[in-house]
C-alpha cells in the first residue's frame, strides 16, 4: 500500500517539475536569442572594432548566493526591525510631550507670581482732575464772548444826580469803604480808568461790584478784577458773590488768562453751588479747559456736570442750551 502511495505522488509531481525546467529553459532560450541579437548590431555600429568596445548587457544574471548590502535577510526580519523603530520613536515623542508640560506647568505659576506681585506694587489711582488745578498756558487774548450776558449782569444806574449840589456823605461808622482802583502809570490808561463812574448807592458790596461791572465792560481787566476779589473776600454771603466771582473768570478769560480763569469759574460752582450764576461758571470752565488744551474728556466731563446739576435752568436759557450742545459737538461729546 505504502508503495503505491508513493507511486502516485511521483507521478503527480512529476509533471510539475518538467514544466518549471520547461520553462526555464525556455527563457533561457529566450536570453541567449536577445544577446546574440544585441552582438549583431554592436557589430554593425561598431565594425571591425574589438571585443573590449562592445556594450556588456547590464542584465546579467544575479548570483544566488550574494546579498546586497542593507538588504533584510527576511521579510519578517524587516518588519520587526521597522517596529522596533516606531516604538523607539513613541517613546522619546512620550518623554518629550511630558517634559514640555511640565515647562509650561512652571511658566504659569511663574507668570501668576508675577502678577500677583504687579498687582500688590501698583500705586493707588490718582485722584480725578475736577478742575481745581490746571497748568496756566501762554494765551493769546481771546476775543470777549458776552453771549450769556443778562440783564442781572448790568449794573442799574442809581447814582444821585450829580448836578444837584449834594454833598459827599461819609461811610457810617462799621461799614466798609469801597476798594481803591488799581493804580496805573500810564496816563492814558489812568484817564480811562477816572473815565468810569462809580456808583454810590449806600451797599458797598453792591457799588463794587457794579464798579467792577463797569470797569469789565471796558476792558479795564485788572482794575475789574481787583473789585471782583474785594465782593468775594469781604462779602460772600451777599447776592453779588456768585456774580463777582463769575465775572471774575470771564475777566481771566478775556485777558487771555485760561489757567486763572478755570480756576475762578471751579471756585464759584464749588463755593456758590446754588448762586445765580454758578451754571454760567461751569459752562465758562468748560471753554477754559479748551483754550488749555485739556482732554475732550475733562471737558465733556464739565458739561455733563452742568447738565446734571442745572439741567433745568439750561434748558430754560435758550442761549445757554445752544452754547452747551455746540460745544459738546466740538469737543465729541457722547
Amino acid at each position: 500500500m505504502t508503495a503505491l502511495l508513493l507511486a502516485g505522488t511521483m507521478l503527480g509531481t512529476a509533471p510539475t517539475h518538467a514544466q518549471s525546467n520547461g520553462s526555464g529553459r525556455a527563457i533561457e532560450g529566450r536570453v541567449d536569442r536577445l544577446e546574440g541579437e544585441m552582438r549583431a548590431v554592436q557589430r554593425k555600429v561598431f565594425p571591425g572594432g574589438s571585443a573590449g568596445q562592445y556594450i556588456q548587457p547590464d542584465n546579467r544574471p544575479a548570483d544566488p548566493d550574494a546579498v546586497l548590502a542593507g538588504s533584510p535577510t527576511s521579510p519578517v526580519a524587516d518588519l520587526t526591525a521597522r517596529v522596533d523603530s516606531l516604538e523607539n520613536q513613541l517613546r522619546m515623542l512620550t518623554a518629550q510631550t511630558e517634559t514640555n508640560q511640565h515647562r509650561l506647568q512652571g511658566l504659569e505659576g511663574r507668570l501668576k507670581t508675577l502678577e500677583a506681585n504687579a498687582a500688590a506694587a501698583a500705586p493707588a489711582p490718582a485722584p480725578t482732575d475736577d478742575g481745581g488745578s490746571f497748568d496756566r498756558p501762554v494765551a493769546p487774548r481771546a476775543t470777549p464772548d458776552r453771549s450769556l450776558d443778562r440783564p442781572a449782569d448790568r449794573p442799574v444806574d442809581r447814582t444821585p444826580d450829580r448836578t444837584a449840589a449834594a454833598p459827599r456823605t461819609t461811610p457810617a461808622r462799621g461799614s466798609v469803604a469801597p476798594p481803591p482802583v488799581v493804580s496805573t502809570k500810564d496816563p492814558a490808561r489812568a484817564t480811562q480808568v477816572a473815565a468810569v463812574e462809580r456808583p454810590e448807592t449806600g451797599d458797598v458790596a453792591e457799588d463794587t461790584y457794579l464798579y467792577g461791572y463797569r470797569l469789565w465792560a471796558a476792558h479795564l481787566y485788572p482794575e475789574a478784577e481787583a473789585q471782583f476779589t474785594t465782593v468775594t473776600s469781604k462779602f460772600p454771603t451777599h447776592k453779588r458773590a456768585s456774580y463777582a466771582q463769575n465775572l471774575l473768570g470771564r475777566s481771566y478769560l478775556e485777558d487771555g488768562q485760561p489757567s486763572r480763569a478755570s480756576l475762578a469759574f471751579y471756585d464759584n460752582y464749588k463755593k456758590w453751588p446754588d448762586g445765580d450764576r454758578a451754571p454760567e461758571s461751569l459752562f465758562y470752565l468748560a471753554q477754559a479747559l479748551v483754550k488749555l488744551d485739556k482732554p475732550a474728556a475733562q471737558v465733556c466731563k464739565v458739561y455733563t456736570e452742568l447738565q446734571r446739576s442745572y439741567g433745568a435752568k439750561v434748558d430754560a436759557d435758550a442761549r445757554m442750551k445752544a452754547g452747551v450742545a455746540k460745544g459738546r459737538a466740538a469737543s465729541n461729546c457722547s
